[in-house]
């Protein structure tokens, strides 16, 4: 047994110092050796946008979509044209320092109500968003109803979107040729007009139109209105959605004001997985698949290309377009409408939807208030504005009776929409002698400029510096409620 032992122990010894051995290797310097990094590592590399051939779809939404867009580009067209008193109902003159809208005309000084109305639109917003999600920009945001208007001219001219990306790839010819130009030419027509409605809001409508189709307007006016129609041929043509994703701020913060509760366009992710194509007759279940056929149909309509599949995303705009065509696949295959539709996170967990809740009480309550500061300001407002000048090299001078003398301009601005009369009077000062027009009248929406002169006996004065005020009252037409009261200072002889 010993004997037989040994050899199997010096064999193991053999194998142990066969392992211990120590082979010297030599460093090869890698210093010179480029290693090349994958394309994809570090900064993401751009990748220009793949251009969105938006499929034409029918539906409910969309035909609300439309009508409001129409109502809304009727209300833009047609608003400068509009007269009240004889001058243009809405013009924000930017040259005369005024607005017009309606009977109401603003001046600088009445800016505060401007504010207000900003203050109003901003807090109005929230509000709907955190309701209803982004319908400002699915049915009202003039980028949207511009797209919607540009791609409306594509498809007549070009086809259906099919069409359209195979005509994109062919090779130019006459049939492409043409149908190109007269996308671009209704393209730069409709900017045009656009550019020029709008430039409409800002100087008279009738004489602008006027000027610039008889080549008669000035060059800041056509370069004005040139700039505006590449503007809107360049956002409605060309960038489109990219506009909405990169440049579009309410884009990027809409989502601070979403909760649990507002309601989106929502994919029901329970009802429609597992996705899949199968024949009408089929019943999904007995293929273990959801609602979903998986036809992309929702993606291909969408005009911001995204798939709402995929859940809520800040590019999404509820435009409620997927939801029209997955209704109408829906309604082909016999099932029930509503795989993709206006719902909230917490309807889709199956939980209780909370309409009222805190978030919105507060967008509503401060919206009421800044409405009720907005009425305050504007029912306390008086439509008459007085600006006191003095000459500050002279303040008191000695006339030829021995009176002291001090000359005041008064700058009196109507800001009201009809030619007034005021009588202007002074208080604080007796047995003065007044020299000026005691009355005057002035246009509407007009600055009169009047010098007076105010001479007082030197015996009347007791002080060197007396507080006095001028008072304008309107007298024609008849209002009591129209006076103004300024005051200032008359100043004796040391």
């Amino acid at each position: 047994m010993v004997d037989q032992q040994k050899p199997k122990s010096a064999q193991t010894t053999t194998q142990t110092k066969t392992h211990t051995r120590t082979i010297p290797v030599k460093t090869i310097p890698v210093k010179n050796i480029k290693v090349e990094k994958p394309k994809d590592a570090g900064v993401e590399q751009y990748k220009p946008r793949d251009q969105i051939y938006v499929r034409k779809v029918k539906g409910i939404f969309q035909e609300i979509r439309r009508k409001m867009n129409f109502f809304f580009l009727a209300l833009f067209a047609v608003l400068p044209w509009l007269q009240y008193n004889g001058q243009q109902a809405i013009l924000f003159d930017i040259g005369e320092q005024r607005f017009n809208l309606w009977g109401l005309t603003l001046w600088p000084q009445d800016l505060t109500l401007l504010a207000w109305l900003f203050i109003i639109s901003a807090f109005l917003l929230f509000f709907v968003t955190t309701f209803l999600g982004r319908v400002w920009c699915g049915y009202l945001c003039p980028q949207t109803v511009w797209t919607f208007i540009f791609i409306w001219f594509e498809e007549k001219f070009e086809g259906a979107a099919n069409k359209r990306k195979r005509l994109d790839q062919q090779a130019m010819n006459f049939d492409k040729f043409w149908r190109k130009s007269a996308k671009h030419g209704c393209w730069l027509m409709f900017s045009t007009l656009t550019a020029l409605t709008f430039a409409g809001y800002f100087t008279p409508m009738q004489q602008l139109t006027i000027d610039f189709f008889s080549f008669s307007a000035s060059i800041t006016v056509v370069s004005v209105i040139t700039f505006f129609a590449f503007c809107t041929y360049g956002n409605a043509g060309w960038m489109r959605e990219v506009m909405c994703l990169h440049m579009c701020p309410y884009s990027r913060f809409q989502s601070a004001m979403f909760d649990q509760d507002t309601l989106t366009v929502s994919y029901d992710a329970n009802r429609g997985e597992s996705r899949g194509p199968r024949g009408r007759k089929v019943d999904p279940k007995e293929l273990g698949l959801g609602d979903c056929i998986d036809c992309s149909l929702c993606v291909e309509v969408c005009p911001t290309g995204i798939d709402i599949r995929n859940g809520l995303q800040y590019e999404c705009i509820n435009c409620g377009a997927c939801a029209d065509a997955c209704d109408g696949v829906m309604e082909k295959m016999k099932y029930d409408k509503g795989l993709i539709r206006y719902t909230t996170e917490t309807a889709l967990q199956g939980k209780q939807v909370h309409i009222l809740r805190p978030k919105l009480f507060v967008y509503a309550t401060v919206l009421l208030l800044m409405c009720g500061f907005f009425i305050a300001d504007l029912a306390t407002r008086v439509p008459l504005q007085l600006d006191i000048i003095r000459d500050r090299n002279t303040l008191a001078r000695e006339n030829i009776d021995g009176f002291v003398e001090n000359v005041y301009t008064l700058k009196i601005l109507n800001k009201s929409q009809h030619q007034s009369s005021y009588r202007i009077s002074v208080e604080g000062i007796e047995n003065y002698q007044w020299q000026g027009d005691k009355k005057v009248t002035i246009k509407a929406a007009d600055i009169h400029t009047l010098t007076i002169s105010i001479a007082i006996d030197p015996v009347e004065i007791k002080e060197y510096m007396t507080d006095i005020s001028f008072v304008i009252q309107q007298i024609e037409p008849i209002d009591n409620d129209v006076i103004i009261k300024q005051g200032s200072k008359f100043f004796n002889k040391r």
